[in-house]
């Protein structure tokens, strides 16, 4: 089956965050939501799922956690039990979430900069103080220095939050990396919250995801990991998460946070996460080499002008973008006024860079290409 992932779907009327964020003149690259229409296995589940008439309350998704469990094996060999699945409506609530339910008073966490604004929110919305772990570049990789930050520790530090693939920088850990936050986290008694949601977009040909908990059965009961399928096959708006936490104590813990707050996920959610688990593998597929050629084309465009620098993403579809080299104070703004929707640097921790969203079709991709150009040249 062939996919096109250049047709365009007008998104300005309809509720999208992403397309009526900025005025029609604007391309908007920023929220982590691509252009292209959802597998036509999701497309279709629906249909028939609403065809039924009815939308009464639902109950646990069986069926969901049994795609869940067997995604997990056959993609990562990661085994995990049923029971150890809490679903959410959002990674981003799975976030706060561990935050409220892991950290006592006067705890707080400790996260890497730059990193996903949920991540910086989270704390800060519950009372808690966060301690970043600054990244930098190694070998055209953006990664953490945990043995510089360690000094730095206070003792009251409860929670290790971690990104992988890492958004912003799109960094895919390997398994010397992950080891080694792991002894971190070890040696500081800390529970791990590792966000993995883009570990579908592997962008690298052999670039291989290893779940965090997987490292060992210390690092399983130490970790809440929260994944989703909405990144992946573009249903972020449908809101089916989950945490798979394989301790007992703190998978209690987290569900008792959630109650009487947190709703159940969706019914129609969790008939489109279902089915994009079960047969939207050829589809994802056929979407990785798109967004390959999409990451190659940007960066490449990116790194010949004066001003501008991008390291090539391992995975995500987003683009980490330093623009310390261009004679402007606030980078966003300058390619806001040139036509252009990116997100701002500043509200990943880094005021220097700007982040693009590439997963969209080759024509918006060509003219946002032609946009940068154009502003950067008249500088």
């Amino acid at each position: 089956m062939t996919f096109n992932f250049d047709e365009h779907t007008d998104r300005y009327h309809s509720d999208s965050i992403k397309w009526n964020h900025w005025p029609p003149s604007v391309l908007p690259m920023w929220v982590a939501d691509t252009d292209f229409r959802s597998p036509p296995c999701v497309i279709e589940a629906l249909q028939a799922r609403v065809a039924q008439g009815v939308f009464g309350y639902g109950k646990h998704p069986d069926g969901l956690a049994e795609a869940v469990v067997n995604w997990l094996a056959n993609r990562y060999d990661w085994h995990i039990e049923p029971e150890w699945l809490v679903f959410i409506p959002g990674v981003a609530t799975g976030l706060n979430l561990a935050v409220r339910a892991y950290c006592g008073p006067d705890q707080g966490t400790l996260a890497p900069e730059p990193i996903y604004p949920p991540f910086r929110k989270a704390a800060r919305l519950a009372g808690h103080t966060q301690l970043n772990a600054p990244l930098y570049l190694q070998n055209e990789r953006w990664v953490m220095n945990l043995e510089e930050v360690e000094p730095q520790l206070l003792g009251n530090e409860r929670l290790l939050m971690l990104c992988n693939p890492q958004n912003p920088g799109g960094t895919v850990y390997r398994r010397d990396e992950l080891l080694e936050q792991l002894a971190f986290a070890q040696r500081n008694n800390l529970i791990v919250c590792s966000d993995e949601i883009h570990c579908d977009l592997l962008l690298d040909e052999g670039t291989r995801h290893i779940p965090f908990a997987s490292l060992s059965d210390d690092a399983a009961q130490r970790t809440v990991t929260l994944m989703a399928p909405s990144k992946t096959w573009n249903i972020a708006g449908l809101g089916a998460s989950f945490a798979i936490i394989a301790n007992p104590v703190l998978r209690q813990r987290f569900v008792a946070t959630r109650a009487g707050i947190v709703p159940e996920v969706d019914i129609l959610a969790i008939t489109a996460a279902e089915a994009a688990l079960r047969e939207g593998g050829p589809w994802l597929d056929a979407q990785l080499q798109v967004l390959r050629n999409n990451r190659d084309t940007l960066c490449a465009a990116i790194n010949a002008l004066p001003g501008l620098s991008v390291i090539p993403p391992e995975g995500t579809y987003l683009a980490w973008v330093d623009c310390s080299g261009l004679p402007v104070d606030n980078p966003a703004k300058f390619f806001l006024g040139a036509g252009l929707g990116f997100s701002p640097g500043r509200d990943f921790g880094n005021s220097s860079f700007v982040r693009i969203n590439f997963g969209c079709t080759q024509e918006t991709l060509n003219e946002a290409i032609l946009r940068i150009q154009r502003a950067v040249n008249a500088l």
